[in-house]
């Protein structure tokens, strides 16, 4: 019974694709083509491999350019307060001037205002932020990766 009723549709099938070629051989050579077009993509553009990077000594940090320097940040939640209150206050002695935004429009309208010295700090979540100038928008990132 099984085996009969296997046989039969293993021959149907065989008959099938014995009488549409056309889609048969379709079937066949598009997976092939566009495996060997993903091939000929990955060549044209391969991976970028980038040393490593010793660690080095960069001396004394140039405060006098950060003078009347503003970062906003947006939004104004307790950990987003406390990374901007560590980076105003740790690594400056004076300190720089944060300012806290509800929302990104806010922090649009603010960096309008103030073009020359004001960056924008959009907290994603508590581990990942984006940081925007007047007239871009920078990613952070902890590596690189060719597109």
């Amino acid at each position: 019974g099984v085996w009969r009723q296997t046989r039969a549709l293993l021959f149907k099938n065989c008959l099938i694709k014995c009488r549409t070629k056309k889609s048969s051989v379709q079937e066949v050579l598009f997976p092939l083509f566009f495996l060997f077009w993903l091939i000929l993509m990955s060549m044209m553009h391969p991976h970028r491999k980038y040393e490593e990077v010793a660690n080095t000594d960069l001396g004394l940090l140039d405060t006098s350019v950060l003078v009347n320097f503003v970062i906003g940040y947006t939004p104004p939640t307790p950990v987003a307060r406390e990374i901007m209150k560590k980076v105003a206050f740790d690594n400056f002695e004076d300190g720089l001037i944060t300012e806290e935004y509800l929302s990104e429009e806010e922090l649009e309208e603010a960096s309008f205002l103030k073009p020359s010295n004001f960056v924008g700090v959009v907290f994603k979540d508590s581990m990942s932020y984006q940081l925007r100038f007047h007239d871009s928008i920078a990613m952070s990132s902890i590596y690189t990766e060719s597109r």
